[in-house]
Formats: structure tokens, C-alpha cells, sequence
């Protein structure tokens, strides 16, 4: 079941029930977040409005670092979610969002890209 942006049945100020006015739109309806977590590099298409098609990931294995001071863009292997100030939830279950901290083989990195939008991950060399 998709959940929706809006509650359209209210409520009165004595806490009876309102009827809706109207029903929900189809522009309305939000769809569940795609959570990007650790394995082997899986995307999902999904239609958005107007056609279009979203990749997002599933699961992913490798990170676009780019080392700033060198400015040289290089692949890596994820080996751990460290750190994600989005959520401790999601800290727990190394789901990887904007914001996190992956560990590589050059070092930590923090994902700049958002990997359940795009379908990539992207990520900038943190300097310890």
C-alpha cells in the first residue's frame, strides 16, 4: 500500500469524523523510499510522473571516490557503512544515503550523491 502526502478525512472540533471532500489524486500518492544498502549491485526502474523512469539502487558494491586534493575520480569497493547522521535506524542496518560515511581502501568517504534517486553512489575522500 502507497502511503499519501495528505490526510484528506479531518476531523471536527467536537472530534467527530469529517468526510473527505474529494478522493486522492494520483499526484498526491508518495511512494515508499528505496533504501541503498551493502551487496552485490542491484538497480530497480520505477515509473515517476510524466512517464519518466527513476534508477535507483538496491543494493550497491562499488563508490565513485574522488579525491579532492588530486581531483582524480577512482571506483572502490564499499567494505562498511561507518557513519549515517540520517538516521541511527539506518546506521544499524549500513544503509547507504546522503551523508554517510563508507569506509574504502583509500579511506573514509562521504556519499554526496543520493543512491535511491540517481542509482549511483558518488562520494567525496575524507581528509582524517
Amino acid at each position: 500500500m502507497r502511503k499519501s502526502l495528505e490526510n484528506l478525512a479531518k476531523r471536527k472540533p467536537s472530534g467527530g469524523r469529517r468526510i473527505a471532500s474529494r478522493s486522492r489524486r494520483s499526484f498526491e500518492i508518495d511512494r515508499y523510499p528505496n533504501e541503498a544498502s551493502l551487496g552485490t549491485t542491484t538497480t530497480v526502474t520505477r515509473r515517476t510522473r510524466g512517464n519518466d523512469i527513476k534508477a535507483s539502487l538496491k543494493t550497491a558494491e562499488t563508490v565513485n571516490v574522488t579525491n579532492p586534493a588530486s581531483r582524480r575520480t577512482t571506483k572502490l569497493l564499499i567494505k562498511n557503512v561507518i557513519k549515517n547522521p540520517a538516521n541511527k535506524d539506518y546506521e544499524r542496518r549500513g544503509v547507504i544515503s546522503k551523508g554517510a560515511l563508507l569506509e574504502t581502501d583509500q579511506g573514509m568517504a562521504r556519499v554526496v550523491s543520493r543512491p535511491g534517486q540517481d542509482g549511483s553512489v558518488n562520494a567525496v575522500l575524507v581528509q582524517s
